[in-house]
């Protein structure tokens, strides 16, 4: 039951960290968090005290921390893609990345410029520009944030982490 993972949120609810309860049950008794849900039926018994088992704490002090940034790699672009072409849409097959501006035309390595591609589109496309063969991208690239490839990892453990992620 300690080892359940806790969303801890800065003071001002933006989502910070994921903890184990362990660690989460320690910042509330150092009053240094204070708990904003708890997992439903859970509880932590001690000689003295029974205490709800938290699933999302909220640090009472605001920490400046610098953001968690997201590598640029080919599988986290396949991710961040949900493994979808970005021409075409299918969900089938090997898929590689592309970039959307070719490198011959100063197309940078970003998560502006690479996009999730089927063999058969990327081949097709090859080392042109999407408007050169009349193929357009379904959605825009940008850069993820740190939790979308968090959530794209692991299952959320509860429901009520969704609103403080923004998944609602």
């Amino acid at each position: 039951m300690l080892n359940r993972y806790v969303l801890v949120l800065n003071q001002n609810y933006e989502p910070l960290s994921i903890t184990k309860a362990k660690r989460a049950i320690i910042l509330l008794y150092l009053g240094k968090a204070e708990m904003i849900e708890r997992y439903d039926g859970c509880a932590v018994r001690s000689v003295s005290q029974i205490l709800p088992l938290p699933s999302v704490v909220r640090l009472i002090y605001y920490i400046k921390a610098p953001r968690k940034a997201v590598a640029l790699t080919r599988k986290n672009i396949i991710k961040r893609d949900r493994h979808i072409c970005q021409y075409c849409g299918t969900k089938k097959g090997p898929m590689t990345t592309d970039h959307v501006i070719p490198k011959k035309f100063g197309g940078k390595d970003s998560w502006e410029n690479l996009v999730c591609a089927c063999l058969e589109c990327n081949n097709k496309k090859g080392d042109r520009s999407p408007e050169e063969v009349n193929m357009f991208l379904i959605k825009k690239p940008k850069r993820p944030h740190f939790f979308s490839i968090v959530h794209s990892f692991m299952e959320i453990p509860d429901r009520r982490w969704k609103q403080y992620l923004f998944l609602d």
